[in-house]
This record gives C-alpha cells, sequence and structure tokens, in this order.
C-alpha cells in the first residue's frame, strides 16, 4: 500500500512511524512533512491546506489511503473533497467534524443528548456576553466558537479579565471568524484525561488514554499551549469511569449524530475532566491528539494500519487493539517564545545520540533538515517519548533523553508526569450538580 499523512507536526511523525511498520506498507509520503517523517518515506511540498494539491497527488500516485492529521483541514471539508473523487482518506466529513470546529454545535449537540458537560451560555454580542459573565461564580471559562491553533479558551479567575477576554474575542477579533461567536461556561474541577476512539459510524473502540500537559511552565503555570508533554495510560483511569463513559458519553453522543443525520467516521478525542468518579466532556477533538499520538501509539501493538482501514469500512468492532503494559511518557522540547513568537532556525544536536537508546522515540514537530544537521522550524520543536515498566522509569528514562538533545533557547517543562496520579480538587457547588 502507499500511504500520504497529511501535516507537518509531531502526530504526523509520529503516524507516519506507526504506519510505516505495517508489514502492507509499501510507501509513505507526508505533505508536507518535517526532518524526522523525511527518514520515513517522502516528504512532498503540499500544505495541508492544498486540496487541490493533494488531491492530484493522491490520483497521480495512486495513493491507496491518505491520513489527515490537523484539524483545519477537516474542518474545512477536505474529506468531502477527496470523497468526490473515490479517494480513499482517514477523518470525519465536514459536517461531522462541526463536533471540534464549532463548540457551539458541540455543546447544543451534548445538551440535547444529556452528555455531562458544563453550563454554558452563548453569545456574539460582547454586551450581552457581559452581563451575563457579572452574574457568574468564578472562575469561568471563555471559549471561541471556532478553531483557534489551542488558544482559543480563557480562564478567568475574575470579571476584569473574563470582560477583557470577551472584548478581546468579540469586538477587537483576536481569532477572527472564530471568535465572533462565544461561549461562558462553568469551571469545572477535577482532573483532566484525554481519551482517543476510533469510530466507524455505529461502533467504536478505545484506542488509549492519556494525560496532557497544557501550560507552557512546572507547575502549571503560564499561558496554553499545544501540549507540553504527556503520559499514558492514565493510571488513574479504571473500570468504573470507562464504563461511565461508554453509558453517558459516547453512546448517547453516537446517537445524537445519528439523529442529526451525521456519520462520524475517524478519531474522535473528547477531552475529559473527572470528578467523583463521572466523566464530564470540555469538547471534541475530531483527530488525533498532540501530543496524545506521540505518548499513545508507541504503546500500541496492532496494526495501526489495519485499525485505520476497519474503521472506514464500518468494522472496527471486528479488530482486537492490543497495548503495551508498559507506561509511557512524552516531554515536549519547544522553541524560545513559544506560544507566541518563536525564535526559530537553531541548530539541533544530539539526536543521534538519543536514537540508539533503548525505548526512547523522538518525534520531530517543527524540525527542517539541511545537508546532514537539523533546524528548529517552529514552536514545539521535538516530542521525546519513553517507554518503562513504571511511570516512574519511563518519566526517568524520557528526561535523560532529553538531556542529551540541545538547541538554543530550548525550553520543556520539568514535571511531567511527576505526581502519577491526578489529585482531584475538591468540588465547586457548580461542578457538582447535574448538568445538561
Amino acid at each position: 500500500m502507499k500511504t500520504l499523512v497529511v501535516g507537518g507536526g509531531g502526530r504526523e511523525h509520529a503516524l507516519a512511524w506507526k504506519l510505516r511498520q505495517s508489514p502492507q506498507m509499501d510507501a509513505i509520503f507526508c505533505a508536507p512533512g518535517n526532518a524526522g517523517t523525511e527518514e520515513l518515506g517522502e516528504n512532498v511540498p503540499i500544505p495541508p491546506n492544498d486540496f487541490a494539491g493533494l488531491r492530484r497527488f493522491a490520483r497521480e500516485n495512486r495513493i491507496d489511503l491518505t491520513v489527515v492529521g490537523p484539524d483545519d483541514p477537516l474542518a474545512a471539508g477536505l474529506v468531502d473533497e477527496f470523497h468526490q473523487d473515490n479517494l480513499r482518506i482517514f477523518g470525519p466529513n465536514k459536517a461531522a467534524a462541526r463536533l471540534e470546529s464549532s463548540k457551539v454545535f458541540a455543546k447544543r449537540l451534548m445538551r440535547c443528548a444529556h452528555v455531562p458537560t458544563a453550563m454554558a451560555g452563548v453569545f456574539n454580542d460582547s454586551r450581552d456576553a457581559c452581563r451575563f459573565a457579572e452574574k457568574l461564580r468564578y472562575p469561568v471559562v471563555i471559549k471561541a466558537d471556532g478553531l483557534a491553533a489551542g488558544k482559543g479558551v480563557v480562564i478567568a479567575q475574575d470579571p476584569p479579565r473574563a470582560l477583557e477576554a470577551i472584548t478581546d474575542m468579540i469586538d477587537r477579533g483576536r481569532f477572527g471568524a472564530a471568535g465572533a461567536q462565544i461561549l461562558i461556561e462553568e469551571f469545572l474541577e477535577g482532573w483532566e484525561c484525554s481519551v482517543q476512539l476510533l469510530v466507524d459510524g455505529d461502533r467504536y473502540q478505545l484506542l488509549g488514554t492519556a494525560c496532557d500537559h497544557k501550560r507552557l511552565n512546572d507547575g502549571n503555570e503560564g499561558p496554553n499551549t499545544g501540549g507540553m508533554g504527556a503520559y499514558s495510560p492514565a493510571v488513574a483511569w479504571d473500570a468504573g469511569l470507562e464504563k461511565h463513559f461508554h453509558e453517558k458519553i459516547m453512546q448517547p453522543t453516537l446517537c445524537a449524530l445519528r439523529e442529526e443525520k451525521l456519520h462520524f467516521s475517524g478519531l474522535l478525542f473528547p477531552g475529559l475532566m473527572i470528578n467523583r468518579g463521572a466523566n464530564y466532556v470540555l469538547e471534541f477533538n475530531c483527530r488525533f491528539g498532540d501530543p496524545e499520538t506521540q505518548v499513545v501509539l508507541p504503546r500500541l501493538r496492532s496494526d495501526l494500519l489495519g485499525l485505520l482501514e476497519a474503521t472506514i469500512d464500518g468494522r472496527i468492532d471486528e479488530m482486537k487493539i492490543e497495548m503495551d503494559d508498559r507506561k509511557a511518557v512524552t516531554v515536549v522540547m519547544a522553541s524560545a517564545g513559544y506560544p507566541g513568537n518563536v525564535m526559530a532556525g537553531k541548530k539541533i544536536s544530539g539526536l543521534e545520540a538519543v536514537a540508539k537508546i533503548p525505548d526512547v522515540h523522538v518525534f520531530h514537530a517543527g524540525t527542517r533538515r539541511e545537508n546532514n544537521d537539523v533546524f528548529s522550524s517552529g514552536g514545539r520543536v521535538l516530542a521525546v517519548t519513553a517507554l518503562g515498566e513504571t511511570l516512574v522509569a519511563a518519566r526517568d528514562l524520557a528526561y535523560a533523553a532529553v538531556s542529551q538533545i540541545d538547541f538554543e533557547g530550548c525550553h520543556f517543562r520539568r514535571d511531567i508526569a511527576l505526581t502519577g496520579v491526578p489529585v482531584t480538587v475538591a468540588p465547586s457547588d457548580a461542578a457538582s450538580r447535574p448538568h445538561s
């Protein structure tokens, strides 16, 4: 088989790396890829938003399967475009991808399906939004409706910060059309968990759990980022939580999608807040997570290509997903200035030495190759993943590998997976009452 992976980040490197292991894989292409994917196959200089270019490449090169990494192409309808040419592609169509591309749509669907989630108000007028926010118990969460590169969520600790975020999104247009409509949500307390599922429209299978670290700095300080590290599995995830997740979240959500005449086929990634043995949906993502993919796929023993094919064909229930029992920890190494203006173009050293360490995988994100050297080219540069019999062993090995890699201005958190078991914060009144 010949496969095209759309995207050029750490998630796409991890996908290409795992797909390349399939005995059915003959050739793999990445558009546009990075210095890491270049070692697995061929990078092609087509950006993810060039739908015509991607379609033409897939047709001319007789690509058997295209796998979409980023959210933007899915939200814009890349899957629909490929289907017009009868090209095989993994991911939800534009209508189903609204679960991620519109937080308002997702919230309304969850309310109708009685899926546990935070209560929220929806606004497109800043004056109405500000009046609503003034009456709330703080902190509150302000969310842009559309895609905002992981930066469209503000946790406001007091009314002045809430008013600033509302004005910034609606009146100043910080996120453009994505922030023209906003949600103001109650703040849910507990611990966060990422769950990735392969969904074929009617059935699904759990691909793995992980805990992500979103804040830039140690101790969960600093601005939100795309993710500074993760560990898998989520050690506090148990049979009770999984049962609640299936019965109260996934089954009602799939039923609601069918009622909306939406066929979801692809990777569904609910972000959960867990409190007192119950799951609450923070948001839905309609693609592989980043860096969750980099921490989950090294634990996957099954053939990823076969699983994606089964999802497309509507037979995911026939597949058996086997996971490595070992723990995995991923540490993201970022450029100076991330998540703002980054300092790129810095030479990276130590990659060859780390490549020789057993049970360590380095996934490239913002990198480019020039001659025989690798340089940083974006905000998140590398994701270093290690496997170990215990979470402590995996963490120690990941940081030992990180210590051998260097580039000017390199920044990484030193507390990824430090506590192991998430600490549940005592819930507020809002977080403990029923949600609709």
